[in-house]
């Protein structure tokens, strides 16, 4: 069983260079401490730390799994609490936090190259801190003065983690139907009741304190995600000194047993459960949790994108070592009597260049969209952040739903590449497989993100930052039509902007919802290759005036020219109307 894992650095650092701008970014007046050699030097360090450290610990961690004790307490496998330690003391999750607070205020890409680095490692390890970046946002973004001075400097270091509490027995995507209830104290502090379910590390051992931010109602809240507020409400309470003091009520009653990241603990909590409800504070206005949530909910979706890309990588990096030294059957240039390596089979070669050019696309299409965060929030010119915080909400459903479900895909022919030994859990190839399918559901399930895309990004000034969209990709291919090598791959992009220009404006000149609804899926998909397609295409044109051209050529001429013509199947699938879909 393969436990190595070698940080892709040289293709995460063209990407950053040549697509996402962090050169540009470095510019802001906040970043300019961030310089590339200080970035090239952290992400180096980064790698072999998590490399070495958090990577090792990936197989134990499935194959024994988080235990919940008869004490309600959850014990992580040997040798987490040690590395998680060795990570905060690194100060790895200070990087891209707030200065304010004790981080080091790096720009959001290189904190999402972080991300995609220890996911990679290790995806069930990587949830702790993940979700505590998360939580740090929201806290950010809406907590008053008092909570962030409280919560966030511990948080920012690791010491402390944090979750989100969203889903219910009976409320899952549907938060409308949130029953949590929180009842106001004389104090200005609330008691809150109820139960929450899929809670990744509510209970662990990893940190002293866990912050957890829960939507709840109060008494008078009107009905429906309008009634919904957030409430910060700790572990342990809080002495006036800022030391930990008595246990708060909030137990928890049991852990999942579920199919991958067996090591991460999805946690049955109930806040209440000894009878005195669960003390917490108000976050940001009343009845203004979702809008709290979703800043916190859209950082997570980009962390879930990165998932779907590190656990690619990690499935094809086993799948290329083991193509390299197991032999079976003949090739046509194997000699008599003897047997043939994997990889000069053509079909594992195809199956190869599959995963590694779609990991590449969705490199550029996560941290593109990262990038455009970091100018929608810091950028001089009003133009440049408000037209980048249009690419964002644009590329974040395109990123998350597409990256997660072509993850899965990736690390299925993982398995395939190991044939009948992949079907066996000794070579671990089953573990990425198994671990990579949650993230498909994760933060709104791909569903909804396709949802998002043709009910709230379609319609963005009236369809024109799609069309703005779509009209920078023609640019980049007529760029790209005059290098000869690119020539076949521009002609195969034009093929497929066309069939996204159809798909498009057909979507919006519809007049019943759920006929747009029922092309959403395919929708996203076509999209997805499409701007993914031009991302590679783009970055072999800027290779070819590199050393490292011929392998940027290689994988953008295999995206564009063997798995970008399927966009141009998929229209017929957005537009066939809710009709197509009547069932028994």
């Amino acid at each position: 069983m393969s436990t190595d894992y070698t940080p892709p650095l040289a293709d995460i650092s063209f990407v950053l260079d040549h697509i996402c701008g962090l050169n540009e970014i470095n510019k802001f007046a906040v970043f300019t401490h961030a310089d590339r050699e200080v970035v090239t030097d952290l992400l180096s360090e980064a790698g072999r730390f998590f490399a070495q450290t958090v990577a090792p610990l990936n197989v134990i961690g499935d194959q024994i799994g988080s235990v919940h004790n008869a004490d309600n307490t959850v014990s992580t496998p040997a040798g987490f609490k040690a590395a998680y330690q060795a990570y905060v003391e690194a100060g790895w999750g200070a990087v891209a936090a707030a200065p304010e607070y004790g981080g080091g205020g790096f720009p959001f890409v290189v904190g999402a190259v972080l991300e995609e680095l220890i996911s990679s490692a290790n995806l069930s390890f990587s949830m702790c801190p993940l979700l505590t970046q998360g939580a740090i946002r929201l806290l950010e973004h809406h907590a008053s003065d008092a909570l962030k001075a409280m919560y966030l400097p511990k948080m920012i270091t690791g010491e402390w983690s944090g979750t989100m509490n969203l889903t219910e027995p009976d409320a899952g995507s549907d938060l409308a139907a949130v029953r949590t209830k929180a009842e106001p104290q004389s104090d200005g502090s609330y008691l809150i009741t109820g139960t929450k379910i899929f809670i990744s590390f509510g209970e662990h051992d990893m940190t002293d304190q866990i912050v957890h931010l829960v939507l709840a109602r109060t008494p008078d809240a009107p009905g429906g995600t309008k009634g919904i507020s957030c409430f910060v409400v700790p572990k342990y309470l809080m002495n006036e000194d800022g030391t930990l003091g008595e246990r708060n009520d909030v137990t928890c009653v049991s852990i999942e047993h579920k199919m991958g990241i067996k090591a991460s603990p999805t946690c049955v909590l109930s806040f209440g459960e000894n009878g005195r409800g669960a003390v917490g504070e108000l976050v940001g206005e009343l009845n203004g949790g979702i809008i709290a949530m979703f800043t916190m909910m859209n950082h997570a979706r980009i962390g879930v994108a990165i998932e779907g890309l590190a656990l690619g990588e990690r499935a094809y990096q086993q799948a290329y070592s083991f193509a390299h030294e197991r032999k079976q059957g003949r090739a046509s240039s194997t000699a008599r009597g003897e047997s043939a390596l994997l990889i000069e089979h053509p079909d594992v070669r195809r199956m190869l260049l599959t995963m590694e050019s779609q990991i590449e696309a969705m490199r550029r299409l996560i941290y593109v969209t990262a990038g455009a965060i970091d100018h929608s929030e810091h950028a001089t010119e009003a133009a440049d952040r408000e037209g980048n915080e249009e690419i964002a909400a644009l590329f974040t459903p395109l990123a998350k739903g597409w990256s997660t479900d072509t993850g899965f895909e990736i690390a299925s022919i993982g398995v395939q590449i190991h044939g009948g030994m992949g079907f066996i859990e000794e070579t671990g190839a089953a573990q990425h497989l198994r671990d990579s399918r949650i993230a498909m559901i994760y933060e709104g399930t791909n569903g909804i993100q396709a949802m998002d895309l043709v009910g709230r990004k379609l319609g963005l000034r009236g369809g024109d930052v799609v069309r703005e969209h779509l009209g920078r990709i023609q640019s980049s291919i007529a760029e790209c039509r005059v290098v000869p090598e690119l020539s076949a791959s521009a002609a195969a992009m034009e093929s497929a902007l066309e069939a996204a220009r159809e798909a498009t404006e057909w979507l919006l000149a519809q007049t019943n919802n759920d006929d747009v609804l029922a092309g959403a899926t395919p929708y996203l998909r076509l999209m997805a290759l499409v701007t993914a397609g031009e991302l590679m295409l783009r970055s072999a044109r800027i290779a070819s005036n590199l050393e490292c051209g011929p392998a940027q050529l290689r994988t953008a001429r295999f995206f564009c020219e063997q798995l970008v013509p399927g966009a141009t199947a998929l229209v017929p699938a957005v537009t066939a109307g809710v009709d197509s879909l009547a069932g028994r």
